[in-house]
C-alpha cells in the first residue's frame, strides 16, 4: 500500500477530483494548505504592501493498493498540470498496514469493498 499526497493549485481541484473518480479512486481526503514556494513578490493594494510568498494550495491525501499507484499518479498529473511554475508536487509514501474500524479487516482489503472489486 502507498499513501499519495499531492499538493495542487486550488483552481485545479475540481479537475483532479473528477480525474480520480474516473480512475476509480473513490475515497480521498483533502485539505486547504498554505506554503512557501520559489515565487516571491510583493503586491501593493490601496497603498499597503502585501507579501504574497505564502501560497494557497490543496493537499490531496489518498491511500491506495500498490496496483493503483500509477493510475492514481497519472490521473493527478494529467488533471493538475498547466506547465507553469507552481503546479505542485506528488509524494508517494509506503504504508505499513491499514485497519477498517468497522470490521477489523487488516491490510489492503481494508481499503476497498471486496464485493465491488473489478
Amino acid at each position: 500500500m502507498k499513501k499519495i499526497e499531492a499538493i495542487i493549485r486550488k483552481t485545479k481541484f475540481e479537475e483532479v477530483k473528477s480525474a480520480l473518480l474516473e480512475a476509480d479512486i473513490e475515497w480521498f481526503s483533502y485539505y486547504e494548505v498554505r506554503g512557501i514556494g520559489k515565487s516571491r513578490q510583493a503586491r501593493i493594494y490601496r497603498g499597503v504592501m502585501y507579501d504574497t510568498s505564502s501560497i494557497e494550495r490543496i493537499l490531496v491525501s489518498i491511500v491506495v493498493r500498490d496496483i493503483n499507484v500509477e493510475r492514481t499518479v497519472s490521473a493527478i498529473v494529467e488533471a493538475a498540470q498547466t506547465g507553469e511554475i507552481g503546479d505542485g508536487r506528488i509524494f508517494i509514501i509506503p504504508v505499513e498496514d491499514s485497519v477498517r474500524i468497522r470490521t477489523g479487516e487488516r491490510g489492503d482489503i481494508a481499503l476497498y469493498n471486496a464485493e465491488h472489486e473489478k
